[in-house]
């Protein structure tokens, strides 16, 4: 374990010698493109932090990189991207439309159920043939599983943040809500809103450290990959996820 550890701090540690030249010359400074989306992504009044947030960050750290951050709604995010006005995504799914625009470079963040959330009982959600006929909220531009992103006989409504579509919910604009599990339950409390779990749930799958194809970042996507497995190693990539699953179940 030891000689394996050290042989990742060399791959960790020689492309930012590599890319630094002198202790003089500025690190590697990156933008990440973020939609605020408690716990995952937590980016307002100056504060950054949240599950994934976290990870990246420890990530750099070991890469010797200073990291900004703008935030947006998703769908912008990735407009962002296209622009090349941001370097690197936190969490996005693999779909083969996105593989155009971002390299998905490490699957980075744990694979969370996709729920659906209802007020009324009417609404609950027992097998995927209830979804028909309903108002369902979805955030703008994401992708929940390949069945649901390509049915075109479901009625969508979408919004730019997952509090919008929850209150969408509570006023009746909506019937039912999709969300990753995480940040459908913390928004929920959060706003302190009476909202039911159907039955019916949907696995989820690994979310991603995505690099934006036109971005120089890509260049360092084997050292994210090192950096990634090194905090695994210590330990930390494990305690970060149960740190925010604790708070979940609370």
């Amino acid at each position: 374990m030891r000689v394996l550890t050290a042989a990742l701090l060399m791959v960790l540690v020689f492309p930012a010698w590599a890319q630094q030249g002198t202790e003089t010359v500025e690190p590697l400074t990156i933008t990440v493109g973020a939609n605020h989306a408690p716990p995952y992504r937590i980016l307002q009044g100056g504060e950054r932090t949240g599950l994934y947030v976290e990870i990246f960050e420890e990530i750099a750290e070991r890469l010797g990189w200073e990291v900004h951050y703008r935030e947006a709604p998703f769908r912008r995010v990735l407009r962002m991207v296209q622009q090349g006005e941001v370097d690197v995504m936190l969490g996005p799914l693999e779909t083969e439309e996105r593989s155009e625009l971002i390299e998905f470079v490490a699957p980075a963040f744990p694979p969370e159920r996709r729920l659906f959330f209802y007020l009324n009982k009417e609404h609950r959600i027992e097998r995927y043939a209830d979804l028909y006929g309903r108002a369902i909220g979805v955030l703008e531009g994401a992708s929940y599983f390949p069945r649901f992103d390509d049915d075109e006989g479901l009625l969508k409504e979408p919004a730019p943040r997952y509090e919008n579509l929850m209150l969408m919910l509570q006023k009746g604009r909506v019937d039912v809500v999709i969300a990753p599990e995480l940040v459908g339950l913390y928004t929920v409390e959060k706003l302190g809103l009476g909202v039911e779990v159907s039955p019916f749930f949907v696995p989820g799958e690994r979310s991603y450290i995505a690099v934006a194809k036109n971005s120089p970042v890509i260049q360092y996507a084997d050292d994210i990959r090192a950096a990634l497995k090194l905090i695994e190693m210590e330990g930390i990539h494990e305690n970060l996820v149960l740190k925010y699953m604790e708070r979940a179940a609370e």
